[in-house]
């Protein structure tokens, strides 16, 4: 599967997943319908499927252009069928679909908002996680409590170590900022920030990151990681407990 990645709007990854043996392209999310289409040209694809995360107007202004242009089939959350609109196939954790030859996984993760889905690619051991698991960090809990969030990540957190993740913002350098105040000893950490500063310098991007880094780095991962608790002083609190509190914490940092 080849992937191409760009950032659309300020900081919306756009993501087009690209199948040479079908010649089909789909893309994860519609934030920008200009961006992406200017990219597929630039390959000289047509967008054949497009698969949405969740119904925040910034995943999905590019959906009624991007079908209009080319006939694009639409997946996304069962649970946000009637907020997102125009959805030719509306999924969920049981029925989960494909892209060309392949099985695709739907995640139910809810907690940015109630029927935000992630999309697992077993095969190509890829995983889009929209705004619910960023690089180093995670999503705000707009609709979703603490508890359905910290459920979603760990959902999430249980694939496999070597599958690639790619979210749908670009916050990554912010997030390893917050990260380091909570767990400033983190040696895989800061070697992960120091590597995103270098990347972002140059002006590459942050991802994709990978299960076994964020489960290394990112602290909405780490609930139970000793040092973490220390930090909060929350030694003998749940892994909940701690997930709220680091929630609350990144909103105000």
């Amino acid at each position: 599967m080849e992937i191409t990645q760009f950032i659309c709007r300020s900081d919306n990854f756009g993501v087009l997943l690209h199948d040479e043996a079908s010649g089909l392209t789909a893309a994860i999310d519609a934030p920008d319908a200009k961006t992406i289409r200017e990219t597929l040209d630039r390959k000289g694809y047509k967008l054949d499927v497009l698969f949405i995360t969740h119904h925040h107007m910034d995943h999905i202004e590019g959906i009624t252009a991007l079908k209009a242009v080319y006939g694009t089939k639409i997946i996304g959350p069962e649970r946000e069928a009637d907020k997102i609109g125009g959805l030719d196939e509306a999924v969920n954790e049981q029925s989960g679909c494909k892209f060309a030859k392949f099985d695709v996984k739907v995640l139910e993760t809810p907690g940015h908002t109630l029927g935000s889905v992630c999309y697992y690619f077993p095969h190509d051991k890829l995983v889009f996680t929209g705004d619910t698991l960023f690089s180093l960090g995670c999503g705000r809990l707009f609709e979703g409590t603490a508890e359905m969030m910290f459920s979603s990540l760990e959902k999430l957190k249980a694939l496999p170590d070597d599958t690639k993740l790619y979210c749908g913002h670009e916050y990554t350098k912010e997030n390893a900022r917050f990260a380091r105040s909570v767990d400033p000893d983190n040696v895989a950490l800061i070697n992960r920030a120091a590597a995103v500063d270098r990347l972002i310098a140059v002006g590459e991007t942050s991802l994709p990151s990978s299960i076994k880094s964020e489960k290394a780095a990112n602290p909405f991962l780490r609930c139970n990681d000793p040092d973490i608790r220390k930090t909060l002083k929350m030694e003998n609190a749940s892994d909940v407990a701690v997930f709220a509190e680091l929630r609350k914490r990144k909103d105000h940092f």
